[in-house]
């Protein structure tokens, strides 16, 4: 079975991309291996953060159970973070939303990160 390892995510402030990943979706920082910053996102992956600069438009998008689901959007909704329903209609500040992906249909919402990346975090029904 093929697994995916990591992503390499260009930003443009390292400390305020792993302190906004790892406030708001709780992310883990794995520390530095120059020029990168880990981000564990589950036992076998990882964001590699990389301050090469960027103008945004990558999409991260996050499975997660129900209950964590609803402690991110509450975070999210604290940090006053413009959200939406929507890939295309983040700030409408409606949701979650109904969207398909890798497991079915889910509940979702879409935020941007401090450098423009679309971030997506999702619920399946089942979990």
């Amino acid at each position: 079975m093929i697994e995916l390892d990591h992503i390499i995510l260009a930003v443009n402030d390292r400390a305020g991309s792993i302190a906004f990943y790892t406030r708001i979706l709780g992310l883990a920082h794995d520390g530095n291996r120059e020029p990168f910053s880990m981000l564990r996102v589950t036992p076998n992956f990882v964001i590699q953060i990389a301050a090469w600069g960027t103008q945004g438009g990558e999409h991260l998008a996050f499975a997660m159970s129900k209950r964590e689901f609803d402690e991110v959007f509450e975070r999210v909704i604290v940090a006053g973070i413009p959200y939406g329903d929507r890939f295309d209609a983040v700030g409408n500040m409606k949701g979650p939303g109904d969207e398909a992906a890798s497991r079915g249909m889910g509940k979702a919402i879409y935020f941007f990160d401090p450098d423009k990346h679309l971030v997506e975090i999702r619920h399946y029904e089942t979990t």
